[in-house]
């Protein structure tokens, strides 16, 4: 702390959250998938100040939430927990919130139907917008490589070895002053684009939506963010993929009106955890120290 003019100074990084403004982006929906908790290439982190960067009304959590497949006892950290509590509080608040299953954690179909205030657990939701008919589900049930579970299984249980190898590869390369490689990413998405080929996964769910009556599916599951049409012999439907938050870190988001998608390493506050905001020299009036008690209780000044 420092004297300035008869006034003290603290010295802060300019990102400081008592410093950042509590404005918030106001969605109408937010669809997210395959966050996969409980794993290693979770990025729990990252999806957790996205989450309190948005005032959603609406969100559809859209199968693959939690990896039950790959959960283990030693690992669930605190940020995996505060994620939860997040989305409790967004009930607390009146929001919304379907959890559609996917195919990692299925479980959680034994208990469709279930529903306690604007909580819902379903396998998929129907939505109207602006006239048109919205299909949302995880989309394994088209995956023909599902047949074979247990492949699927030992998929996974590498793919997150794999990704704790590679953060192990980046922390050394940082020393040296490499770039970092995303040698996991690269297997993961020549894996899917293997299934989506193969078993042509994106025609069979945009045929489904077709035949269904719906204008646009969102489904998740294999991890290819992307919003775009598809023409079948059948006719055109509005592809929506809402992609992961292990590798791409995005999400659906409807406004206004329309779809976007999100893309969380374009955005401001996307910034790695090595690098060191500027510091700032706050004075610490009266109307300062009281700004900063506010925001610490999550208030603001009237």
């Amino acid at each position: 702390m420092e004297k300035k003019d008869g006034a003290d100074t603290l010295k802060v990084p300019a990102n400081h959250p008592k410093l950042m403004s509590p404005k918030k982006r106001n969605i109408d929906l937010v669809v997210l998938s395959d966050v996969h908790l409980g794993t290693h290439g979770s990025r729990a982190d990252e999806l957790l100040k996205y989450l309190r960067s948005i005032a959603p009304k609406r969100v559809i959590l859209n199968g693959d939430m939690i990896d039950i497949w790959q959960f283990r006892k030693h690992f669930w950290p605190k940020n995996h927990t505060a994620i939860l509590r997040h989305f409790m509080q967004l009930l607390k608040e009146g929001v919304q919130i379907d959890y559609i299953c996917g195919n990692h954690d299925e479980l959680m179909r034994r208990y469709l139907g279930f529903q306690l205030g604007k909580f819902s657990i379903l396998n998929h939701v129907v939505l109207e917008q602006n006239g048109k008919k919205v299909w949302v589900f995880h989309g394994d049930a088209f995956d023909k490589s599902m047949k074979h579970k247990w492949l699927a299984k030992w998929g996974g249980r590498w793919y997150d070895r794999t990704i704790r190898l590679n953060k192990i590869l980046n922390r050394v390369l940082a020393k040296f002053g490499g770039r970092p490689r995303y040698i996991s990413k690269a297997i993961k998405d020549g894996v899917k684009n293997i299934v989506k080929k193969k078993h042509n996964w994106e025609e069979i769910a945009a045929n489904a939506a077709i035949e269904k009556g719906y204008d646009i599916v969102a489904v998740g599951h294999i991890h290819k963010p992307e919003i775009k049409e598809i023409t079948t012999t059948k006719g055109s439907v509005m592809y929506l993929n809402s992609g992961d938050w292990m590798e791409n870190l995005t999400s659906l988001e409807y406004c206004d009106g329309r779809w976007t998608l999100f893309k969380y390493q374009e955005e401001a506050f996307a910034v790695p955890a090595q690098e060191t905001a500027p510091l700032v020299e706050l004075e610490l009036t009266d109307e300062v120290t009281f700004a900063l008690m506010l925001q610490e209780f999550g208030m603001q000044a009237g």
